[in-house]
């Protein structure tokens, strides 16, 4: 049986712990499973929701992969848990978040999964890394490129690219 490739975008943020270490480490597990095409900076950000709380490091990775989208989100929940997310309330603090942010260019809605993922749009720590590695990606949607729908944000965070070495 032949699958076919398709080419997601996940979000990943991590405040607790070791920031970093969390982002390297759900990077390397996801790699095992799936092909890792591109990955933006890293960016130090506020949080959004539930403001006492550590800052958040977030980044944006383009992925290949043949699992079905429930398969991707099988995927990123088993990660989260190894790397000791435990499930609570929204917003709380985590040493992980993985979020499927685009698969293809298809719209789901079910129960477990939106794709889409449904804030991508409001969110500056989520646009200004996807804006780096894929500018021209529609979404599926609104029909607008990632760069202009950053453009259009009106309320933006306090998101701080890292710069390494």
């Amino acid at each position: 049986m032949n699958l076919e490739q398709v080419t997601a975008y996940l979000g990943l943020g991590s405040n607790m712990g070791n920031r970093q270490d969390n982002l390297d480490r759900a990077l390397d597990f996801l790699s095992q499973r799936l092909r890792v095409n591109n990955v933006s900076s890293v960016y130090d950000t506020e949080p959004i929701g539930n403001v006492q709380q550590p800052r958040f490091l977030n980044l944006v990775c383009q992925v290949s992969t043949t699992l079905i989208p429930m398969g991707l989100l099988t995927l990123a929940k088993g990660i989260e848990l190894k790397l000791g997310r435990t499930s609570g309330k929204s917003n709380a603090p985590r040493s992980i978040d993985i979020d499927i942010l685009f698969y293809g260019n298809k719209i789901i809605e079910t129960p477990e999964l939106i794709i889409p993922h449904p804030r991508v749009t409001e969110r500056a720590f989520v646009l200004v890394p996807l804006a780096e590695i894929a500018p021209d990606l529609v979404h599926p949607v609104s029909g607008k490129a990632i760069e202009q729908l950053l453009k259009e944000l009106t309320v933006v965070q306090d998101v701080l690219k890292l710069e390494y070495g």
